[in-house]
This record gives structure tokens, C-alpha cells and sequence, in this order.
């Protein structure tokens, strides 16, 4: 498993496949646009996804722990 491995990364393998149905679903006119919209859904993920989330992520990394860094999904 490499260090940066999205597996390990809440963002990568829950929370960025939310904010990008919510802010990705429309075109904008402009990459100003999408940082401001992106901003806007970011602040508006509820509290519990997120700490969800978190608390996945200590599974994650057991099971990651388990596998020796192999591949564990």
C-alpha cells in the first residue's frame, strides 16, 4: 500500500465522491465558480458523514494493519 493511499484517506473513499455529486452536477462558468461551489457543498456535508467517516477510517486502518499493507477490500 503506498503512503498516500486513498484507501487510507476519509476524504478520498467517502467524503470527496459526496461533495463531487453535490458540486459537480451542473457545469460552471469558471474554475472561481467551482472553488466557491465546492466551498459552499464542503460547508454543508452533514456532521455525521463526516464523522462517520472518521470513525471508519480507524477500521480502515486495522484492517490495513491486518493485511500488512496489502490490499484489504
Amino acid at each position: 500500500m503506498a503512503p498516500a493511499s486513498s484507501d487510507l484517506n476519509p476524504m478520498d473513499f467517502c467524503l470527496w465522491s459526496i461533495l463531487e455529486q453535490k458540486a459537480c452536477s451542473k457545469p460552471h462558468k469558471s474554475v472561481a465558480d467551482l472553488k466557491r461551489t465546492l466551498a459552499r457543498e464542503w460547508n454543508n456535508i452533514d456532521l455525521e458523514i463526516v464523522k462517520k467517516a472518521s470513525n471508519d477510517f480507524l477500521k480502515r486502518v486495522e484492517k490495513c494493519i491486518k493485511a500488512k499493507g496489502g490490499h484489504f477490500e
